[in-house]
């Protein structure tokens, strides 16, 4: 089955319920479908072949939504991008891909337009949002939804069918493009499904930019299950978003540590003040023992489900909420239908407490980076079922087979001929309670190789010094874990997708400037 083939489905059996709200703009699924057969009909007008790619460059909100699945529907490949990408990027993204066609808000109108400039593709450009502005050789995206093409759209059936292309952030290089074929989402968000319980009650108000795996899983499974997808463009006023989470009675919020960092933050929520949430769920990053802690007290009657994923498989473990707080570092085990394990430097699974390499299979796993056969053989093998992802990142297990991020492999800091987990640095910055956000890196040191610095936000009126700080440490840690210096900040740079990462500044230039 593909993508789009849930959605005519579920519109079947929902047509008149709201599918998807955005400020002032709603759809039912009914609209949602009939707009999406409208722009697939004049995407296939324009020449759009089967397997060709579309950049998008939309804000959270109902036209995302709809160029999605109208993609889909005309068998094209939706390549999501960040709409703050600069036009450098984009131009590379382009050539790479050799998108067939562009659509963008008019507001990036100037940037995509740069892009094209500086590439040999030529791709059609649909504008959205345009008004009345001339739109010269550009489409209109209102239009091309508004209008009756094809009396009948072609249908097609092969799930191993490209379904899309996003692109990695770039924090180990340029941005690779992570292939994923409708089978390959359908199978992530099924899993997910299951261990959420998911259902046609079910209303989930999301600020993950649907550029974001993380972001494209909540529309996938509102679409799967006949809830309706709540879209806000950003958490910029993290007070305004609980205030919405109330008004439309939100039953699960999706967030990533540094916003349970923000809402944790805040002194005078009541706890339970959100009654209607049935779930938060957590991924992109590891969620601190104690800011988890916290959520938990003022979300009592909220189940907690702390996930690990990565862009090449959607999703890959769960930690159900019951057990949270026996194991409240685990990111839990692996999603229904797949497996994760840790093996060696052989490939071997480790004992209970050894670090290796998270190794991921099941159905859910890419079908390789976009025109990187080198890359692709390096991250996947062939498994029984599936395929077997290297993911790169350092796990542990315990004896009852719990998994425990401890870093990217290359974010381990080596000092005094030892290793440091920058997480577990972390964890321990969290538990005092005056530090709001906290990162961790090695800095060169000629005697130690590496030294460990903190980076760290107070909480507002909070006063503390570096020696406190290092001295709050010293009492959780080993010696040789302990912050060396502390660099305070007003804010920590973030990428387009949440994350703490003190490299984001390159990447997200749009960060500058606010972390210094």
């Amino acid at each position: 089955m593909r993508l789009e083939t849930r959605l005519w489905k579920t519109a079947k059996a929902f047509g008149p319920k709201d599918a998807v709200v955005s400020g002032e703009g709603r759809l039912t699924y009914a609209e949602l479908d009939a707009g999406s057969d409208r722009l697939a009909a004049t995407l296939l007008s324009l020449g759009i072949n089967p397997g060709d790619r579309i950049l998008m460059l939309l804000d959270n909100g109902c036209d995302a939504v709809l160029g999605f699945f109208g993609a889909w529907k005309a068998g094209a490949v939706p390549c999501p991008l960040h709409p703050t990408i600069k036009a450098e990027k984009l131009a590379a993204i382009l050539e790479s891909t050799g998108a067939a066609a562009i659509i963008a808000q008019n507001r990036l109108r100037g940037t995509v337009e740069a892009a094209i400039g500086t590439t040999p593709v030529r791709p059609r450009l649909m504008i959205a949002q345009a008004g009345y502005a001339d739109l010269g050789e550009a489409l209109s995206f209102e239009q091309a939804i508004a209008t009756n093409g094809l009396t009948a759209l072609p249908i097609f059936a092969d799930p191993d069918a490209l379904a899309l292309i996003i692109h990695t952030s770039g924090s180990t290089g340029r941005p690779k493009g992570v292939m994923l074929s409708h089978g390959n989402v359908l199978a992530a968000c099924e899993a997910i499904v299951t261990y959420l319980g998911n259902t046609t009650e079910d209303t989930v108000l999301s600020v993950l930019p649907l550029s974001f795996g993380y972001g494209i899983t909540q529309m996938v499974t509102m679409a799967m299950t006949g809830g309706t997808l709540v879209l806000e463009k950003s958490f910029a006023f993290p007070r305004k978003i609980l205030e919405r989470l109330a008004e439309v009675k939100a039953t699960g919020f999706p967030l990533v540590p540094p916003m349970a960092a923000l809402i944790t933050g805040m002194k005078d929520l009541t706890p339970g003040f959100l009654p209607h949430l049935r779930y938060i769920t957590s991924a992109a990053a590891a969620m601190p023992p104690a800011i988890g802690q916290q959520l938990r007290y003022l979300f009592p009657d909220t189940r907690l489900y702390l996930m690990y994923g990565q862009t090449e498989c959607l999703r890959s473990t769960y930690l159900a909420p019951e057990e949270a707080h026996l194991r409240p570092a685990s990111v839990g085990k692996a999603i229904p239908g797949t497996q994760a394990f840790v093996v060696d430097e052989d490939g071997s699974p480790v004992l209970p407490g050894i670090i290796g390499e998270l190794v991921v299979e099941g159905p859910h796993v890419m079908q390789g980076y976009w025109r990187d056969p080198l890359n692709s053989a390096q991250a996947l093998s062939p498994a029984a079922a599936g395929r077997r992802l290297q993911t790169g990142d350092l796990f542990r297990m315990d004896e009852d087979c719990f998994l425990y991020f401890v870093s990217r492999r290359d974010d381990i800091i080596k000092t005094r001929g030892e290793k440091v987990s920058p997480q577990e640095v972390e964890a321990a910055l969290y538990a005092l309670p005056s530090i709001r956000e906290a990162a961790v890196a090695g800095i060169d040191d000629p005697i130690f190789g590496q030294v460990v610095r903190a980076y760290v936000v107070l909480a507002e009126g909070v006063e503390l010094g570096e020696r406190d700080v290092i001295r709050h440490c010293a009492g959780l840690l080993e010696d040789y874990m302990v912050p060396k210096s502390v660099e305070f900040r007003a804010a920590l740079p973030r990428t387009t997708t949440g994350k703490i990462r003190l490299g984001a500044e390159q990447d997200n230039p749009s960060n500058k400037g606010n972390a210094a």
